[in-house]
């Protein structure tokens, strides 16, 4: 799973306004995910499968992880 990500359309989710410790994610890959450093955005990106990613917002949303 290692996807060209040249081309890749990246976006912050409109929640972030945290001071700059965000995530980029791109949808540009059918099936897989990209999630990268949003201020290293040269810098390495990880690659989830769609499904992992969708239950790990959706804990994140049901607050699985807590408050930080």
């Amino acid at each position: 799973m290692n996807p060209d990500l040249s081309d890749a359309a990246w976006f912050k989710s409109s929640y972030s306004d945290n001071g700059g410790e965000c995530v980029e994610v791109s949808a540009s890959f059918p099936g897989t995910i990209p999630v990268r450093d949003s201020k290293d955005p040269e810098g390495p990106a990880l690659v989830f499968p769609a499904s992992a990613w969708h239950s790990f917002v959706a804990g994140v949303q049901a607050g699985e992880f807590g408050t930080v």
